[in-house]
């Protein structure tokens, strides 16, 4: 099978492969054993972009990252985010007092030197967001950070950010991560994706598999599979597994089955093919999800094939 097809990450000098690995499960659902064979799978398949986070696992996330990488850090593009509450009461935020803390933390937990890509995990209404972005371009200058980027931002956030920056002449965020799939692409594509296309800023979705709904796993009026995110949250499976959202997936379905692929395909491939996405973030809990999700990141749909996906899903023309 050919290479996995590379982007750069917004503006920035940084290449990553078209689908990333999401490491929210690594230290709490995935023990380290597990970490390092998903880990070391990527790299093999060339999908070594890996996304975490401080507070994954509290911590453990960018540890095990950091334990399964020694050796091959330069294999790898390394994003991980600050800003979550880390459990005292002062911890989290956008201060520049906590940005300095977090980074030097999770450059210990990861044994590396230099973080990728540096994004705040979601926007801290209490902090002048001039304190956090200038904290951040100190980062940048230092080297101990690569590129920045944002998580959770709407677009008028992602704007105002890009004009403190350039006022200032501080690093701006190369980035933008979102939730965003094919079942939920509204929001995103009407707020985000407009102010990221001006400002040429790539797209990070996050929850690309909407929770599993586009995963193929559950049925139209069937009780969720054992050991499933829903089979554990009823509530949470009776609002997500609504007629309306099943016509869209069963639509994608037969979209799928009509050119020989699978609904994982289109829903991870289909999405890389929106407006300024860089790398779908698809998180995995073994090396045979990691094969899966790169496999899919292999099929490039036409343009006709987009129009369609459109149709289907409700897809937004970018502004």
């Amino acid at each position: 099978m050919s290479q996995l097809q590379r982007r750069v990450l917004g503006d920035s000098a940084i290449e990553v492969p078209v689908v990333g690995i999401g490491c929210n499960n690594f230290g709490s659902r995935l023990d380290y054993q597990g970490t390092e064979r998903v880990v070391h799978a990527a790299l093999a398949e060339g999908a070594g972009f890996f996304d975490t986070a401080d507070t994954y696992g509290k911590g453990a996330s960018e540890e095990y990252i950091g334990r399964a990488l020694r050796g091959r850090r330069d294999q790898a593009v390394i994003a991980t985010k600050f800003g979550m509450p880390m459990g005292p009461a002062d911890s989290g935020g956008g201060s520049k007092c906590w940005v300095m803390r977090a980074v030097e933390d999770s450059l210990r937990r990861l044994q590396t030197d230099r973080i990728d890509l540096y994004q705040h995990h979601q926007p801290d209404r209490s902090i002048p967001l001039e304190e956090t972005l200038e904290a951040l371009d100190q980062l940048v200058r230092e080297g101990k950070v690569r590129a920045i980027g944002c998580s959770n931002y709407s677009g008028a956030q992602i704007d105002a950010a890009h004009t403190v920056s350039r006022e200032q002449g501080w690093a701006h965020y190369a980035t933008a991560q979102n939730q965003y799939n094919l079942l939920e692409r509204e929001e995103v594509e009407r707020d985000v994706t407009p102010v990221c296309s001006r400002l040429s800023l790539g797209i990070l979705p996050y929850f690309p598999l909407a929770s599993g709904l586009l995963s193929g796993k559950y049925r139209r009026g069937q009780q969720p599979p054992a050991g499933t995110k829903f089979a554990a949250n009823p509530q949470r499976a009776t609002e997500r597994m609504t007629d309306a959202n099943f016509d869209v997936v069963e639509g994608l379905e037969r979209f799928a089955q009509a050119r020989g692929l699978e609904l994982l395909d289109v829903a991870i491939a289909g999405l890389a093919a929106q407006a300024q996405v860089v790398s779908v973030i698809a998180g995995a809990m073994s090396a045979e999800q990691v094969e899966r999700n790169v496999r899919a990141g292999h099929w490039t749909p036409t343009e006709a094939e987009l129009a369609d996906l459109d149709s289907i899903t409700g897809g937004q023309p970018v502004a």
